[in-house]
């Protein structure tokens, strides 16, 4: 595999990583992946495991989670065909499943990381660490929020969440998008590469190609469009050392109206059925 660029930990480690092109899955890998990664998780500033709420950063963050609740309930909710069964893969602090419950949704999810799974219990949302620990049922819908690229031993994980979906069922996926403007525009400091917890790095050619052999279809996508402005505010702080909250913007905006023609979000949705 060629090499496509080196991009760094911003977030905790400072340390180097290489990023090399999977011609075969028009996919990107993260090169070496550390045997421990609990411990790249171990920062106050990796916000999906906090309800942080102290810098511009973090509420942005927070203000767009809150849109975004209701439009992934939208999603779920037209794709539901079945008992309204919720799996939640990677949950972080639980808001999306809080959510979900209220409105009539019987919820379960996973998330390995001790504080999240904490800040979930306190709403009343209860987290398991693996998919090994949860209860023996299938899923009306199974959804992983910017998960799928934390994730290691990627075909077996895929075969493992498959297996738990229902016949009729539906997987949402939602990844960033290395195609994306933003992401050649900031190139090794797109903030969405965020190695080395990000372990791969999909485009929208690749994600049928990694289900495709899991017996999944890719049914519809759906852009993020928030995505692209937190993620350039983020890769403005890596690349000059301050928030240029304007040109932030202008990259994210204008990364958003040329996807509308390239189609290559900044992150995308995949809806997927089984073949």
């Amino acid at each position: 595999m060629k090499l496509y660029l080196k991009s760094k930990d911003f977030t905790l480690s400072g340390e180097t990583f290489q990023l090399l092109y999977d011609s075969k899955r028009d996919m990107l890998i993260t090169d070496p992946q550390p045997k421990d990664l609990s411990k790249y998780y171990e920062s106050d500033e990796y916000i999906s495991h906090t309800d942080s709420a102290v810098s511009l950063l973090d509420k942005v963050y927070q203000f767009v989670k809150q849109l975004n609740l209701r439009s992934k309930l939208s999603l779920i909710n037209s794709n539901s065909c079945g008992d309204k069964s919720l799996l939640d893969i990677g949950a972080g602090t639980g808001d999306f499943l809080a959510f979900s419950k209220t409105k009539g949704w019987k919820v379960v999810g996973v998330e390995p990381n001790k504080r999240a799974q904490n800040k979930a219990a306190e709403k009343g949302v209860d987290l398991k660490d693996n998919l090994k620990a949860l209860p023996e049922q299938h899923f009306d819908v199974i959804t992983l929020w910017h998960v799928l690229e934390h994730l290691p031993d990627l075909d077996k994980q895929i075969a493992e969440m498959v297996s738990l979906l229902k016949d009729n069922g539906t997987l949402i996926v939602a990844v960033p998008n290395y195609k994306s403007f933003d992401a050649g525009f900031y190139k090794n400091f797109w903030a969405a590469f965020d190695v080395p917890r990000h372990l791969w790095h999909f485009s929208r050619k690749s994600i049928p190609i990694v289900f495709d052999k899991h017996g999944m279809k890719v049914v519809k996508t759906k852009p993020m469009i928030f995505d692209a402005f937190y993620v350039s505010l983020l890769s403005e702080k890596y690349r000059t050392g301050k928030q240029h909250f304007f040109r932030a913007f202008c990259v994210g905006l204008y990364s958003n109206i040329k996807a509308l023609w390239s189609k290559e979000y900044s992150s995308v949705i995949y809806i997927l059925k089984r073949a």
